[in-house]
């Protein structure tokens, strides 16, 4: 570990400040969009954005020029792949239901910390918090594709008052090409990885292809781009029997093939096959209108269709007397016989079609008044998954099952804001507001088929569980930011939400429950300082209070896994975090720097924890969870040598569970999921118009996944690791329209876990051409 992380720490620890790249308001001069500014900066770039006119706090931010020469991107997310602090969970291409991103002090389980929006909507799912009811809450990345991302900023912290509490660990903001002129795209991709775990050993490969055009004539504007994917992902799950569990004898059928091994927890255990192989099979339509109503007024509409289609497929390593794999029964292995459950191999079949509506009117005067009033619907217009109740080989081929259907989920939201500048743009003083509303509706309903289960109707009279409910949030925000004096700025904000849940729910076949509506309602202050202590070197302090409250799943679906269990408590208290940084940025000429030291204290965190006395586990309050850490990055263009640019960030995070009554033993340990230490580096060289080659390294520090840390052993299945990673690309620009590029993700082939395998050594080329 060392050998592979000393270089990444010491270019971190040489650097005394971290690298901003800031986004400046274009004036009258026609400044160019992307500019280096210190402080506290300005946000408009000519197009819209989630974010609002002043950011107090650190952002970072890339373009779409960067992205294509820097990052072999398959997906929207992997955007992020290296600003400083952030982690997606990205387990294989198009992955639709755990990639969750990862901040500061928010782990890899909690999805609802964070804040991802595409052109202002929501993608975030604020209908639960991580995995649970055998379905997700990740960020809706399908929405977005690599090809249509015109730059992502990234905004850490809750310390803009614009955004709700689920902001504590950082917003996302992604905007897409909206041109001002015709200019069409055609692109195709490949992707390949060998991969080597356990008794696997298979290639899978992947394929994309995308296309898009757009044009504006006179008042008029629009941008269509559609994409597809098919995609193989290595096995994610595996079929495990921990060797005490086996019985003296010779019962069973004996077996070869199993896998000895440890658990998480440094047990024996055998590894029995792999499961949960996915074909992955998705397709993305967004159409996107804009009309200049007049000169400073734009109303714009987006519609976004995605459809995804899934198979999950198991392989059994146990071979029995006659050569054929064994998939259920009793077995026996090395003189001890098991049990394997017809359920053990499981299979899966997913069929979704979600879309997305956005519209929008905003002003853009630049004078002293502009505002603007916007509203989405994200609408779970299909979503169905399947799943045998027989044994393999049957269930292959049909048989019973179950069917679960999320039809009637969704969220909503209606936003107003205005932006007031007393003076005009050189005034002393800009304030924003706003006021809105965001609503959200769960509906997961469980049924028998009727009939075989892969294409069978669900039996609507043989319901096998039903969890369900709405809650909704209304909220008022203003934040001013005030020159105090030429070298001095503030940043003021307030934000008010009153939240309700209501119509929650749990079902059986034999039993019903409801749960009384409940409301809460909080104040979260924000305040930032900038001081220009010299020409080159401003310094930041920051702070801000963030409730986050429960979600629809958190309180009436919370779960033991894959099967509902109905273990709910919908009175769980909202998290309230409390977070501040302290940041001193420097303008290096060809680069900036930047160093920010870290605090967030939450009190009733929201996790999933054991029952004291049980081995059941449920969502619920962790008293108090503490973080402190010290983040360092550098990015600059032609270092040394004409075309090489470099970057590097370092973030040391301590993150411990202060209190939690419910668990006295997690008490001094680690926060799950996130890693002391981590760090990323890049360098790209172009060492002409046509040439661009890059070179990336990522690593993580040890993490754990369970609160009280009793999962010692992080380099197996279920476990949380650390890693070290290799990315290489390199991109031709064949001529003035195609170019073509070839990339490695995981050069060095690093085995890694987060509980699920990531991928090993991948291999990808891609071809484009743009007009």
């Amino acid at each position: 570990m060392k050998k592979h992380f000393l270089p990444l720490m010491a270019s971190g620890i040489a650097l005394p400040w971290l690298a901003q790249t800031a986004w400046a308001q274009n004036d009258a001069t026609d400044t160019p969009e992307r500019s280096k500014t210190l402080g506290v900066v300005t946000v408009n770039g000519g197009q819209p954005s989630s974010l609002p006119t002043q950011i107090p706090t650190t952002i970072e931010g890339i373009t779409r020029e960067e992205i294509e020469t820097r990052i072999n991107a398959t997906d929207s997310e992997d955007a992020l792949k290296y600003m400083p602090s952030l982690l997606v969970r990205k387990r294989y291409i198009g992955d639709y239901n755990h990639a969750i991103l990862s901040t500061r002090a928010s782990g890899t389980g909690n999805s609802a910390r964070s804040a991802v929006y595409a052109d202002g909507i929501l993608l975030s799912n604020y209908l639960g918090n991580g995995i649970a009811n055998g379905s997700n809450y990740a960020p809706r990345w399908g929405l977005v594709t690599p090809e249509e991302i015109e730059r992502v900023d990234v905004m850490y912290g809750p310390f803009s008052a614009a955004y709700p509490g689920n902001s504590a660990g950082a917003v996302v903001d992604y905007v897409t090409r909206m041109p001002d002129k015709l200019e069409a795209h055609v692109a195709a991709g490949y992707s390949s990885q060998p991969n080597h775990l356990y008794g696997s050993s298979q290639t899978f490969n992947s394929w994309n292809s995308s296309a898009s055009i757009g044009s504006r004539s006179g008042d008029w504007s629009f941008w269509i781009n559609v994409n597809h994917t098919d995609s193989q992902g290595q096995p994610l799950t595996f079929a495990t029997a921990t060797q005490a569990s086996g019985k003296p004898g010779s019962a069973g059928i004996p077996v070869s093939g199993a896998i000895p091994g440890l658990n998480t927890t440094n047990l024996p255990w055998y590894i029995l096959g792999a499961g949960t192989q996915y074909r992955t099979q998705q397709d993305h339509a967004k159409i996107k209108l804009a009309y200049d109503i007049t000169p400073t007024l734009r109303a714009s509409y987006t519609l976004g269709w995605w459809q995804n289609s899934s198979k999950g497929r198991p392989q059994s390593y146990l071979r029995g007397p006659d050569g054929q794999p064994v998939y259920s029964g009793p077995i026996n292995i090395d003189g001890k016989s098991y049990t394997l459950s017809p359920t053990a191999f499981g299979l899966s079949n997913d069929d979704q079609t979600h879309t997305m509506h956005g519209v929008s009117v905003k002003s853009h005067t630049q004078g002293r008044f502009d505002w603007e009033l916007s509203a989405s619907l994200y609408d779970y217009g299909r979503d169905q998954q399947r799943v045998p109740t027989v044994a393999m080989p049957a269930a292959a081929l049909g048989g019973s099952g179950t069917l679960q259907d999320q039809g009637g989920t969704g969220w909503n939201t209606l936003a107003a804001k205005g932006t007031w500048r007393p003076q005009g743009l050189q005034g002393a003083h800009i304030v924003d507001f706003g006021l809105g509303r965001d609503a959200y509706k769960l509906n997961i309903s469980k049924y028998n088929v009727q009939g075989d289960w892969l294409s069978g109707p669900a039996n609507l009279q043989s319901l096998v569980s039903q969890v369900g409910g709405r809650s909704e949030t209304s909220y008022l925000w203003a934040q001013d930011s005030w020159r105090l004096a030429p070298q001095w700025k503030a940043v003021l904000g307030l934000r008010w939400e009153d939240w309700s849940a209501s119509q929650g729910r749990t079902a059986t076949a034999g039993s019903q429950l409801a749960y009384d509506r409940r409301s809460e309602a909080h104040f979260s202050p924000k305040a930032a300082l900038a001081y220009q202590l010299s020409r080159d070197t401003t310094l930041k302090a920051s702070i801000g209070r963030a409730v986050r409250f429960p979600t629809v799943g958190e309180l009436y679906g919370a779960t033991t896994g894959g099967a509902l269990s109905f273990i709910n408590n919908p009175y769980l208290k909202p998290e309230q975090s409390w977070t501040s940084e302290l940041s001193a940025e420097k303008d290096l000429g060809n680069g900036l720097l930047r160093a920010t030291l870290f605090h967030e204290t939450t009190k009733d965190a929201l996790y999933s924890q054991l029952i004291p006395g049980t081995t059941t586990s449920a969502v619920q309050n962790v008293d108090k969870v503490r973080t402190t850490g010290l983040e360092l990055a550098y990015a600059a263009q032609s270092v040394g040598i004409r075309g090489l640019d470099l970057g590097a960030s370092l973030t040391y995070a301590d993150s411990r569970i202060v209190a939690n009554a419910a668990n006295p033993a997690s008490v001094g340990k680690w926060q799950p999921r996130v890693p002391r230490w981590r760090a990323t580096a890049y360098a790209t060289y172009q060492p002409s118009d046509r040439w661009a080659f890059t070179v990336a390294a990522r690593y993580s520090g040890r993490q754990y996944s369970n609160l009280d840390n009793s999962d010692v052993n992080a380099g197996t299945y279920m476990g949380a690791s650390k890693y070290f990673t290799v990315d290489l690309r390199a991109r031709y620009q064949i001529d003035k329209q195609l170019s073509a590029a070839f990339g490695i993700d995981n050069a060095n082939n690093y085995q890694y876990w987060n509980f699920h395998p990531y991928p090993q050594r991948t291999y990808s080329a891609s071809l484009r051409w743009d007009m």
